[in-house]
């Protein structure tokens, strides 16, 4: 059986991959912050100079290993070829990340399905609502994220092509619907004008070396670099596929999500004078809650709809964080795919469930790493250390270790052979892993560049 992607169901998976969570609160708030679309040129610069650089990079493993993560690493080293395999396993960071962003999920699912006929009428209330929900309810996130859990393995359960490759083929789509209705809307609004100025009106003067990290930082960790999921999506990708041009739209579909859930988003938030300074889950969890509740009934139909969208494109992600751990098992363990999944499912479930109790009152002291609660210490390993390294062993592997040979054959049909010098002499073997350096030493906290 051919269960690899069609060339438009790649580009929507690897695009559900990069669209997801930080789309609705990251990306707008520091768009916001920093000079509007100013901030977003400079986003799509050092996108296209650093992070689609290490993008192409993983594709090109991907592409010409045709394997798991481990075997591709294998297969393409012309030495130490079990020493590179290694490198494959930061599929671990993927599960990982995995394992706390479904208990986000299961929180997304908890309010989408109250939303439509309950929601708090003030920042107090919601406050209080989301703390019970995470510190004191734990039987009540504990049954949404397995909700969410078993959703997401059945789904990857299918395969590439019934599985994956079919969920986003109706589900970006969908999304990509829900959030033009809700734009639409928005405009309706007295607080759009304001909040398309906030993020599409330039202000140069607003950048400043902060922004350049912030926008470098936003750049690598939205388009899912460094986890083996770009590799393992493109080891299933049909022959002759644009792997420019895709990889452009994947960019630029991540981009336009993004801009159009911060229209929305800040439309509320200065149509009834919130905070737009605030972000993360506090941002969509407890002050957007209480801002649809002012529009009485609409605001129910709206809060439900913003809520379904997030979890489209946290369902779209968290399957391809799945998928290189299964399609390891099957390819190298010769697991078959039902039995893979099980077992990604009690290991990520596992730790999914030590995330909650992390958060939980009478349970917290118990589930605590290095003093932080244990879903603040996946984060925290995997954005702030495996990210950066799996980047890092990208650009080394493609620029310094595979046969040069082989990565021209793929990509100079696209790039034409100047396109392909650039590409591989400066911007992955020379500034990529110096972007990647300053990301990390930023990430750790060792250096302050601002």
């Amino acid at each position: 059986m051919n269960d690899k992607f069609t060339r438009i169901g790649f580009i929507l998976a690897v695009a559900g991959s990069a669209v997801g969570l930080g789309n609705a609160w990251k990306f707008p708030t520091l768009v916001g912050q920093n000079g509007g679309s100013a901030f977003i040129l400079l986003y799509l610069l050092l996108t296209f100079l650093v992070s689609f650089v290490i993008f192409i990079g993983e594709i090109t493993i991907g592409r010409l290993g045709e394997s798991d993560p481990v075997d591709s690493y294998r297969r393409l080293a012309p030495s130490n070829k079990e020493l590179w395999s290694k490198a494959g396993f930061l599929m671990i960071t993927a599960l990982l990340i995995y394992s706390f962003y479904s208990v986000v999920m299961g929180w997304i699912l908890k309010y989408t399905a109250t939303s439509i006929f309950s929601l708090p009428q003030n920042l107090d209330d919601s406050g209080a609502m989301f703390n019970a929900l995470i510190s004191n309810s734990p039987l009540v996130a504990i049954i949404c994220f397995t909700i969410m859990s078993l959703v997401c393995f059945l789904i990857v359960s299918k395969g590439i092509k019934n599985g994956i490759e079919r969920l986003n083929i109706w589900m970006m789509p969908s999304l990509f619907i829900l959030l033009v209705l809700m734009v639409l809307y928005s405009a309706s609004f007295d607080g759009f004008a304001q909040s398309a100025k906030f993020l599409l009106l330039p202000d140069f003067s607003a950048l400043n070396s902060q922004s350049v990290l912030d926008a470098l930082g936003l750049a690598f960790f939205t388009l899912s670099l460094g986890v083996t999921t770009i590799l393992t999506y493109a080891a299933s990708l049909p022959e002759r596929t644009n792997i420019l041009t895709s990889s452009i739209n994947i960019v630029l579909i991540n981009v336009m999500i993004g801009v159009m859930m911060g229209l929305v988003v800040f439309t509320f938030i200065f149509e009834f004078n919130g905070d737009p300074a605030q972000s993360g889950p506090g941002l969509i969890f407890v002050s957007l809650a209480v801002l649809f509740s002012k529009l009485g009934f609409i605001g129910h139909i709206l809060a439900f709809a913003f809520f379904l969208t997030l979890l489209f494109a946290a369902i779209t992600s968290a399957i391809s964080m799945i998928e290189p751990a299964v399609y390891y098992l099957v390819k190298s363990r010769a697991f078959s795919r039902a039995k893979a999944c099980v077992a990604v499912f009690v290991f990520t479930y596992v730790l999914g469930i030590a995330c909650i109790l992390g958060y939980y009152g009478a349970t917290s002291e118990y589930f605590v790493i290095a003093g932080q609660p244990f879903f603040d210490a996946l984060d925290y390993l995997t954005s702030k250390i495996l990210m950066p390294l799996g980047g890092l062993i990208i650009v080394i592997f493609v620029g310094y270790v595979i046969k040069k040979d082989g990565v021209y054959a793929i990509l100079s049909p696209y790039m034409g052979d100047l396109g392909f010098k650039i590409w591989y002499y400066v911007l992955l073997r020379v500034v990529s892993p110096l972007a990647i350096f300053v990301i990390a030493l930023r990430e750790l906290g060792i250096v302050n560049f601002g």
